[in-house]
């Protein structure tokens, strides 16, 4: 009985749709259809529901949503106006504006205004502007989705105060209209609004609006979308960061250039070494044959730097790509990139060859802050350009003048840089090593002051060990005591194996001394006194010159020689090499100019190393070719 009468209803229905057909408007139609809908629902639902007798008083009494009107000329006059008088005589016209048109003139006022914004506050107080104002806040549930997220935009960048009644109402509707809205205008939200809502508007609706984002991200789609939300919002919320991140290794093959340089760049901002996504990008850099404009490679370079990557063939195509455009690049650019490639540790003997002479080119133009960046990058490398003289000849000439003038952290920095690249003059030394000067470090407790002092160590063990006509002045012999931090390191494998080996190698302390700090601001993994005959003699008896505070006093026996024990990690080469960087080639330098043999311990021979006896015989092959070597001189 339910469904015959059920078919019944649907008959007399469609008979009553089709006599009235042509006399329905699209509008009619539209109701038509929703009524029909609401019919066969209702009558499906309750079965003793009450069916009208006519279509038409369903017509009547239905309530639709009012359809977007057709374009009229007040339209057309919104969007060719080129003045904010235009718009605003609008409103106070002759024309019948409805809530689209007030909210698309307050739109197309925001964008006249964008680069005036002396003007902005008089128009706020503008009556006209005021009654558009409340226009669209008594019709604000009309206004159709797109519109009403370009409106919001606009009253931000309109600068209206937060406490306007009408922006709040405009915040509260896109707030109720989330879940309903296209996730494309979720998106043009996070583009457009998202640095409005953090500094000075509604922190509730950033919320609703990362919440949204975050639950409903399988619905993106293209790698625009992607990359516009990852660049504006991925910072504000680590969930949502997590799932871009999962969408970007899905979409990755579609992004070209610039999407890689902005999904590079937001890593790099907020240091997220994604590993998986640094791997995916990398790959296709290198198997795409896409051009990598300037811009491009640039940011490339210093995303990989800040994050620390280090992928061998993505570093080879940013060279071999950078090289040719060296002459074009400014020095301020030169700086950049010297300085990302240092970060990355990578040394392309052609490439900075080329920037040493394109510095040496515009020698006139470029200023001190980008050749101190270059010259820290050059030693940080332990780069040495062929043209030395006259690159060294033009940094002595412009810190001569000026370096005084520098920030003090950075003149240590320098004078530093200086002596790894074995080029500092004895005024530079003075400069630094001055009591008034260095007294400024020797109690620092930030790491940015201790990293400084040791640094000044490394200075004073320069002037001391490799300037021999050097005469003062030098640090105080009470600086020169080591500190608690010097040997408080997080212990690694190799320092670790290397001291359990050394200590069945020795046998007695007496024989020996593990992790030595000396008052050069080196540490020394191990230290060993050998006699003529190559036999261990007690450390502890003799005369000890490189520390601070020696326990013997008795003169080294003739032919006695003191052998360093110095391992090199990973970190301490440039990548893919054998060579060491900058910091650690002074090191070395300094422990032989201390009067040591150095047995040297690299990781990458220590790990092909298996059992305790082969890293035993190994030391001590290592300790008979340091003694040999030194007879053989």
């Amino acid at each position: 009985m339910m469904a015959a009468c059920l078919v019944k209803r649907c008959t007399c229905l469609l008979r009553e749709a089709a006599r009235l057909a042509p006399a329905v408007s699209p509008v009619g139609q539209l109701r038509l259809a929703r009524v029909a809908h609401k019919t066969l629902t209702s009558s499906a639902t309750s079965a003793s529901s009450h069916f009208p007798s006519s279509l038409t008083e369903l017509l009547e009494k239905e309530q639709v949503f009012t359809p977007y009107p057709e374009r009229q000329e007040v339209d057309h006059l919104i969007e060719k106006a080129t003045r904010a008088e235009e718009l605003l005589e609008l409103s106070g016209g002759s024309h019948s504006l409805h809530h689209n048109h007030a909210a698309l003139i307050l739109i197309q006022l925001s964008r006249l205004l964008y680069e005036k914004p002396e003007d902005k506050a008089s128009l706020i107080q503008d009556t006209r502007f005021q009654q558009l104002l409340h226009l669209v806040n008594s019709q604000i549930t009309l206004v159709w989705h797109g519109t009403l997220v370009k409106l919001l935009r606009s009253l931000y960048a309109l600068e209206l105060p937060k406490s306007s009644k009408e922006l709040q109402s405009v915040e509260q509707e896109v707030r109720w209209r989330l879940r309903r809205l296209k996730y494309k205008y979720l998106v043009s939200l996070a583009e457009s609004c998202v640095t409005s809502m953090q500094e000075e508007h509604s922190q509730e609706l950033l919320a609703e609006l990362l919440m949204h984002l975050e639950r409903r991200w399988t619905e993106i789609e293209d790698g625009r979308t992607l990359v516009a939300i990852m660049v504006k919002a991925g910072h504000l919320s680590e969930t949502l960061m997590n799932r871009l991140e999962d969408k970007c290794l899905e979409l990755v093959e579609q992004f070209g250039p610039n999407e890689l340089r902005k999904v590079l760049m937001t890593l790099a901002a907020q240091s997220r070494r994604s590993v998986p996504l640094l791997r995916a990008i990398s790959y296709h850099l290198v198997q795409k044959p896409f051009p990598l404009t300037k811009g491009v490679l640039l940011d490339l370079a210093y995303a990989y730097g800040k994050l620390s990557f280090h992928q061998t063939q993505v570093s080879q195509r940013l060279a071999a790509d950078l090289l040719s455009l060296v002459p074009s690049l400014t020095p301020s650019e030169v700086a950049r990139c010297s300085k990302s490639f240092a970060f990355l540790k990578y040394l392309n003997l052609p490439l900075f060859e080329a920037f040493a002479q394109h510095i040496l080119n515009k020698a006139k133009n470029i200023t001190l802050p980008h050749l101190c960046s270059i010259l820290l990058a050059f030693a940080h490398l332990n780069f040495h350009p062929e043209q030395e003289d006259q690159f060294f000849s033009l940094v002595h000439e412009r810190l001569g003048s000026e370096l005084a003038q520098l920030e003090p952290s950075l003149q240590v920095d320098l004078v530093w840089a200086l002596c790894v690249l074995q080029q500092a003059l004895e005024a530079e030394l003075q400069a630094v090593l001055h009591p008034e000067f260095h007294s400024q470090f020797l109690g620092g407790k930030s790491l940015k002051d201790q990293s400084t002092f040791q640094k000044l160590l490394h200075i004073n063990a320069t002037a001391c060990l490799e300037h021999s006509e050097y005469t003062g002045p030098l640090l105080p012999a009470s600086a020169l005591v080591p500190r608690p931090s010097a040997l408080d390191k997080k212990e690694t494998p190799l320092q670790k194996d290397l001291q359990e080996t050394l200590k069945g190698l020795l046998g007695s302390a007496d024989r020996g001394s593990l992790e030595v700090a000396t008052q050069y601001g080196w540490v020394l993994d191990a230290e060993v006194l050998l006699d003529k005959d190559g036999q261990f003699l007690p450390l502890r008896d003799f005369v000890a010159p490189h520390l601070a505070e020696p326990a013997g006093n008795q003169p080294l026996p003739v032919g006695a020689m003191r052998l360093a024990f110095l391992r090199w990690e990973f970190p301490n080469f440039n990548s893919r090499s054998k060579d060491l960087l900058g910091r650690f080639v002074l090191m070395r330098r300094h422990v032989v100019a201390a009067g040591f043999l150095v047995v040297d311990v690299p990781y990458y021979e220590w790990l092909e190393l298996k059992s305790g006896w082969q890293k035993g015989a190994y030391l001590k092959d290592k300790m008979r070719k340091a003694v040999a070597e030194e007879l053989a001189k």
